[in-house]
């Protein structure tokens, strides 16, 4: 038994005649006889009674006529799955991303790919920028959305899509608090909050090499990987802390975000999509192109990072 059978024997049972059964099937009538009587044997049982002005469903191919629609049917779809995932336009799409692509680039990004690329199916799973680049590396992921730049970035293609700036989060009882800006060596004997280096080490430099742009090196009082647990900690008065812009999308209460008035020429931090270099699926190169598309850079599928455009410390 075969698909062609399996369409042979529907279209036989839909027309109730083999002369107008061929000609949908654009085929002569003796071979589609042919191959009927041959699945009749196959199955040791006959499918079809014949009469005077065509053929009926006998009891046995009554049972079988809603399963052999539904093979052909799940047949159709692997087809256009095979034929989606070839072009792009479906598939799974494994994205592993960062806590802070959810404030505002991932709201962004996923209902327009969902409304253009529905057969696309998309695994998220959040993850530190460290844990995305290792799974890359071991295909667990197809693309990810982490924290740029990056200590080694060797053997991936990073697109920038967002470029943000630190901001300094202090406890609304703060005498800081007073202020809604100040440069960060104002700070410098504050008690921070900063990110263990083990964890997530890109995010634990940018803040540190920060730091040191200003003049000095910070007291560390506590670290958070987390920076819902990093606020909730400068929340709590335990000290001050270096976060995303974007963060202040999401200031719980207790906490005040104050600008740096003293950025240094070109630091910036940001939110790159990350993939392996070379060769990838069609599915990331069209959530690649995508995510240019919104951000307003043009698709590209290979080279260094552009310099995308400056939307200022809130996402």
């Amino acid at each position: 038994m075969n698909l062609r059978q399996l369409g042979q024997f529907v279209a036989l049972a839909e027309t109730g005649n083999f002369h107008r059964a061929a000609e949908r099937l654009h085929m002569a009538q003796p071979p589609l006889s042919v191959s009927i009587r041959k699945l009749e044997e196959e199955l040791g049982s006959a499918l079809f009674e014949r009469t005077t002005t065509g053929v009926v469903l006998t009891p046995a191919g009554q049972a079988m006529l809603a399963d052999a629609r539904l093979a052909l049917l799940h047949a159709q779809q692997c087809r256009q799955a095979v034929q989606d995932a070839r072009e792009g336009t479906g598939g799974l799409l494994r994205l592993g991303i960062i806590g802070s692509a959810t404030y505002a680039l991932l709201p962004r990004l996923i209902p327009s790919l969902r409304a253009r690329y529905p057969q696309i199916t998309l695994e998220l799973t959040e993850a530190t920028s460290s844990e995305i680049l290792e799974g890359l590396m071991s295909r667990r992921f197809d693309a990810g959305l982490l924290r740029y730049p990056v200590l080694d970035p060797s053997g991936f293609e990073l697109l920038a899509l967002d470029r943000d700036d630190f901001v300094l989060a202090v406890a609304e009882s703060s005498p800081l608090a007073q202020r809604d800006a100040i440069a960060l060596r104002e700070a410098a004997r504050e008690p921070f909050i900063m990110y263990p280096r083990h964890k997530v080490p890109g995010l634990s430099a940018l803040a540190m090499m920060r730091c040191q742009l200003s003049g000095f090196a910070p007291q560390v009082a506590q670290e958070a990987m987390q920076v819902q647990t990093v606020m909730s900690l400068v929340a709590s008065g335990l000290g001050v802390a270096l976060v995303a812009g974007v963060a202040q999308q999401m200031v719980p209460p207790g906490v005040k975000c104050l600008l740096l008035t003293d950025n240094p020429p070109g630091f910036h931090v940001g939110i790159a999509l990350a993939r392996l270099a070379g060769s990838t699926s069609r599915v990331v190169e069209r959530f690649t192109a995508h995510a240019l598309d919104m951000v307003g850079l043009p698709a590209k599928s290979t080279g260094a990072p552009p310099a995308p455009p400056r939307r200022g410390p809130i996402a």
